[in-house]
């Protein structure tokens, strides 16, 4: 396993792997690099590989005897390395890996960012929040011959040996036998090239043949739907597995093979013929024979199971596989057989993050109110931990456990949620948080955002309103069309029953907040209702008619969720109703940010000041979307020390003092 965490020392993420004897051994630590992560372990069982980063570098796939030893590094990808996976007989390892246009990314020496050539730009999709520009870096598969481990390690050539090894080489770099490279790796062989992305790459049964996903069809670039592919490993015959008719299009991913090889599994989205329908749509589990892979059929009900939180499919039995579903705040584990069977193998008050299987035992990571990620056995429904990596967590900060609660909206639909109530009689401040998405949900995972405000003093509520994903897909898509009406009733009805059950809850001192369509639903609520004393705005959709021209997203999104008629998208719109805002609002975004760009905080913090209201604009340089998740620790520190100071300012309370 690999364990991750924040250091602030360093300013990154820093992790390593764990070996871990199953049922009940001890953890022991495996490797001691910077940040190792994704262990796969060769089906033969004799390594184990993993992508190593340095600190400031890409990650680079490694190989080390799974007995223990020194890593060997198997590639220098300018890059870095994303999924891999071992053949059937543990000889090859497949891989993607971005390759940048020539005169780009520091491909010619001197050349920077800002004397690069201009980028002529043709098409809807150019760039990705956290990518930054993509047509000119696209990630391709490649496959190398996994080395002899007892192999006699490389040494670099000095001296005599060097200039000998440049004379034989007619004057190039001297490079090892049969390797391009000069550093003992071997060699990566390229197989793809269109000018598509390539990704999940991973050996058939049988070794012969490679599957993988793409938008390799004609109308790429106007649509969201991906496929199935196969080609040989030597990336000839490339094959069209999925959406080979007229009809429903299914964006794929995650294809793989039954362990008997009769079956090959994918998980999908109907996005409806035109392909662009993506509003709300639950991912399914496909089956289809191996040997006929058109034939596709659909084995979950993807009105009511939704597999695309965790995304991941885990062979099994020979014809059955491991998925995840989210569901009313929880995150199941599935196993589903080729014939249509479901089974549930873990539903409790958790989210499993990921699994592994070997026969009968299976192996489950998860989130749980008090831990940010452990393992367990999953066993006869239930879960048994085998590591405790939150504990020091648990002895430092007080972890307080979330009540679920169903209250009712205005109009008397019932809305799902938690509620976390501080230590201490009150009266206590209350913080109304909205998620993100909206096609999202919060849950039972322990979320360090609700734990940070209610160790301060805050009660803090959190609910899933429509809008919302777990609740299946009808509950999502009602509002298309019309953003900020039932979803606006949900939170505030949440709201209204938690102060009605709560007497410790402080009705006059209300704050509400909330990030990307969190941003948005807090920017049109406090546009609507004036009870708050103050707000947090961040990350925020807030100009549907801005986003479509700047969000990397925005070609799509805003027609799918506002429409295109101005009257229907000026009433759901925050920024149309800007006047309208009496509460201090604070305004948190990230400079990098192409999903919700940093225009849509800027114009927003301008029409409030010029309107009067008290407000500030808080700007992370670097930063993306994902900055409150994956940020810099100090970055995330400092965010939440200002969100903080916002709140004391406005809503103190005897932990939370303005200085």
């Amino acid at each position: 396993m690999s364990v991750t965490r924040p250091d602030f020392d360093a300013d990154s993420y820093v992790g390593q792997l764990w070996d871990i004897a199953v049922p009940g051994g001890a953890a022991r630590r495996l490797t001691r690099g910077f940040r190792d992560t994704a262990p796969q372990y060769s089906p033969d069982g004799t390594a184990i590989a993993f992508l190593r980063a340095e600190p400031g570098g890409k990650s680079q796939l490694m190989i080390v005897d799974s007995r223990g030893g020194e890593p060997q590094r198997l590639t220098d990808q300018k890059m870095g390395v994303g999924a891999f996976s071992f053949s059937p007989d543990s000889s090859k390892l497949t891989f993607t890996s971005r390759v940048p246009e020539h005169g780009r990314y520091g491909t010619v020496d001197g050349v920077g960012p800002g004397l690069e050539d201009p980028r002529l730009i043709s098409t809807f999709k150019y760039r990705m929040n956290g990518l930054g520009y993509s047509l000119d870096k696209r990630t391709q598969i490649f496959v190398l011959d996994v080395p002899s481990l007892d192999a006699e390690p490389f040494v670099e050539p000095v001296g005599r040996a060097k200039e000998a090894a440049a004379d034989q080489a007619g004057g190039e770099k001297p490079t090892t036998s049969g390797k391009g490279t000069g550093k003992g790796l071997p060699e990566a062989v390229q197989l793809t090239m269109a000018d598509a992305d390539h990704n999940e790459p991973v050996f058939t049964r049988d070794g012969r043949r490679i599957l993988f996903t793409a938008a390799l069809h004609a109308d790429a670039d106007t649509t969201l739907y991906t496929d199935v592919h196969s080609m040989a490993v030597d990336g000839s015959d490339v094959v069209q597995l999925t959406n080979r008719g007229s009809g429903t299009r299914v964006g794929c991913s995650r294809p793989v093979e039954s362990l008997d090889g009769r079956w090959l599994f994918f998980l999908g989205s109907d996005l409806s013929e035109d392909g662009l329908d993506f509003l709300a749509r639950n991912t399914a589990l496909y089956v289809a024979p191996a040997a006929a892979p058109g034939e596709a059929r659909a084995i979950t009900d993807a009105e009511t199971v939704d597999l695309g939180e965790v995304g991941d499919i885990v062979p099994q039995g020979a014809d059955s596989v491991l998925v995840f579903n989210r569901t009313r705040g929880r995150g199941t584990l599935l196993e589903a057989s080729a014939d249509g069977t479901i089974s549930t193998l873990l539903d409790s008050e958790l989210i499993v993050t990921g699994a592994a299987a070997k026969g009968d035992l299976v192996v489950a990571a998860y989130t749980d109110p008090t831990t940010m990620g452990d393992l367990g056995v999953v066993s006869g429904g239930s879960l048994k931990p085998l590591t405790d990596l939150s504990s020091d967590l648990r002895m430092q900060t007080s972890v307080v456990v979330p009540r679920e609660e169903t209250f009712t909206a205005s109009d008397g639909h019932s809305v799902h949620g938690w509620v976390l109530e501080p230590e201490g009689e009150g009266p206590h401040p209350v913080l109304l948080n909205i998620h993100g998405g909206p096609f999202a949900q919060y849950g039972w995972g322990y979320f360090d955002e609700a734990q940070v405000y209610v160790a301060a003093g805050y009660a803090v509520v959190l609910c899933n309103p429509r809008g919302a994903a777990g609740y299946g897909q009808e509950h999502g898509r009602v509002i298309k069309g019309a953003m900020g009406t039932v979803d606006l009733l949900d939170v505030l009805g949440f709201l209204d029953g938690a102060l009605d059950k709560y007497p410790s809850f402080d009705r006059d001192r209300l704050g509400v907040m909330g990030g990307s369509y969190g941003g948005y639903l807090t920017a049109w609520t406090i546009s609507q209702d004036h009870r708050f004393t103050a707000a947090v705005v961040e990350r925020g959709y807030l100009d549907p008619p801005s986003f479509v021209g700047s969000s990397d997203i925005g070609w799509f999104f805003s027609d799918a969720y506002t429409g295109n008629d101005p009257d229907q998208v000026k009433a759901q719109n925050p920024f149309a109703h800007v006047d309208k805002v009496q509460t201090p609002t604070f305004v948190v975004h990230s400079e990098e940010d192409l999903r919700c760009p940093l225009e849509q905080a800027q114009r927003y913090y301008t029409a409030l000041k010029l309107r009067g209201v008290p407000t500030e604009l808080l700007v992370f340089p670097g930063e993306t979307h994902e900055l409150s998740r994956a940020g810099s620790p100090w970055h995330r520190r400092q965010r939440f020390e200002h969100i903080l100071n916002w709140w004391a300012r406005y809503l103190p309370t005897a932990k939370n003092q303005q200085p």
